[in-house]
């Protein structure tokens, strides 16, 4: 159908104006001031923002982890973030040890196909790299999977070795890939969390204790080393710390460039959360919260140029599934629920306070991602030709964050009574409208899988 959104203040990574926007079928057919088109369907933006469609590049949707599932799956996954402005997400594929990445995609389409409102796409996590494998990265890229995550912590199930890293690094760099990472020191934690338990301290708390600022900012700076010398694209998910940013600014004097995504909720709350006893299971995440003086240097990051995206890691676990770990802390399943509101935590604690610009916030939510990703412009721009994915945003709705509200499959909320102001209002999804003032208007299924692009590395 035909779309005509009239007078909405358009917002993209460079530009801000004031303007129409005409949509035909899935794409953006044109734009311009008081078009004199006939469309299907007329939507008055007068007062509201018009930006691309959020991409949120790192989130877990019905996996499996410490004997349970992630609580959202596909359908409500996907459709919890349309209602936050989120329109396309990537998701991780994990390789099971001693199988192959094709047996790990074929069980991931199992979960996805049919079932997504959303758009998405995949990330290939390899966890046992051998030449069997080796010969797959080709045919993975080929599919429009073009970017690898590597573990460097959870040993014997997640973790390669330095060696392997090393091997992958060159055969996606040849391939045309980005090899991306969760950078923490496994064995340092291990040993870590062994201590603790050993002295009988196992609550919420020694999670955070088990992983101080040191162990991420070792890895990340390792992990930065051996990308320069294989000279991969190279990006570091879920940063954290001050010690981490350290190590890839430190890398900027050799003229290596490492992408960094940090996650909303590193900016937004801090590990004071792990002191309320078992409460502090709803933060148990991986790495964990940290200091006030680590979300200071995560902005001032962002707005420096060495943090790119801010994502989710959106892996959400019920009530009842953190309480496996009440006795235990490594037992507590890790994850945090964000997917939803994502966008609009940014925006409010972002942009209404001053911390970054419009055009960052939808650098940071969208339009870096989409690029890094291999999904540019079809994805993360407002441009003639580009999928229709496009948010109508109130930025004056103030509104509560509650449990009893969200759309995401968990019974409680990291944000509970959080006040915000500015809310996603109209949700589009190639060209059609996907959330209106709360109300889903598409059908389970109608999200497709993104085949994306070679990357090389540059935004």
């Amino acid at each position: 159908m035909s779309i005509l959104i009239k007078n909405g203040r358009i917002v993209t990574a460079a530009e801000d104006y004031v303007a129409d926007i005409y949509i035909a079928g899935e794409q953006i057919a044109a734009i311009g001031k008081d078009l004199s088109i006939n469309a299907e369907q007329v939507i008055d933006a007068s007062g509201k923002l018009v930006f691309p469609g959020g991409i949120d590049p790192h989130v877990h949707l019905d996996m499996p982890f410490m004997g349970t599932f992630s609580s959202d799956n596909y359908s409500t996954g996907t459709l919890a973030a349309l209602h936050g402005g989120t329109t396309s997400v990537i998701d991780f594929i994990l390789q099971t040890q001693g199988k192959s990445l094709r047996n790990a995609l074929e069980t991931w389409r199992g979960r996805s196909d049919g079932n997504a409102y959303g758009d998405y796409s995949f990330h290939m996590a390899v966890t046992d790299f051998n030449e069997n494998t080796k010969k797959e990265i080709k045919e993975m890229i080929e599919e429009g999977i073009t970017s690898f995550k590597t573990f460097m912590a959870y040993k014997g199930a997640l973790m390669i070795d330095d060696g392997q890293m090393v091997d992958l690094m060159q055969e996606v760099k040849k391939q045309g890939g980005m090899v991306t990472v969760h950078a923490t020191n496994g064995d340092m934690i291990d040993k870590l969390i062994a201590k603790h338990k050993s002295e009988g301290k196992l609550s919420p708390l020694y999670h955070y204790l088990s992983q101080p600022e040191v162990t991420e900012a070792e890895a990340s700076g390792r992990f930065a080393d051996m990308a320069n010398y294989t000279g991969v694209p190279a990006y570091i998910v879920h940063m954290t710390c001050e010690g981490a940013l350290n190590a890839v600014r430190r890398s900027t004097i050799r003229n290596q460039r490492v992408f960094v995504e940090t996650c909303i909720q590193y900016l937004l709350i801090d590990a004071s959360l792990y002191e309320n006893d078992f409460e502090g299971a709803k933060w148990v995440m991986s790495p964990p919260l940290r200091q006030p003086k680590d979300q200071d240097a995560l902005w001032a990051g962002i707005n420096q140029g060495l943090v790119q995206v801010v994502a989710t890691d959106h892996c959400p676990f019920k009530w009842e599934q953190k309480l496996m770990g009440k006795d235990d802390f490594s037992k507590i399943p890790n994850g945090h629920p964000a997917i939803e509101h994502r966008v609009e935590l940014l925006f409010s604690e972002g942009v209404n306070k001053g911390k970054i610009s419009l055009n960052k916030f939808v650098e940071l939510t969208s339009t870096n991602a989409s690029k890094l990703f291999g999904m540019y412009p079809k994805k993360g721009c407002i441009a003639i030709g580009s999928d229709a994915d496009l948010v109508i945003f109130d930025p004056n709705k103030r509104h509560v964050i509650s449990a009893q509200t969200h759309h995401m499959n968990v019974d409680y909320s990291g944000y509970e009574g959080w006040e915000l102001t500015g809310k996603s209002e109209t949700v589009l999804l190639r060209g059609q409208i996907a959330i209106d003032k709360g109300e889903s208007k598409i059908e389970k299924g109608y999200g497709q899988f993104i085949k994306r692009n070679k990357v090389n590395g540059i935004i």
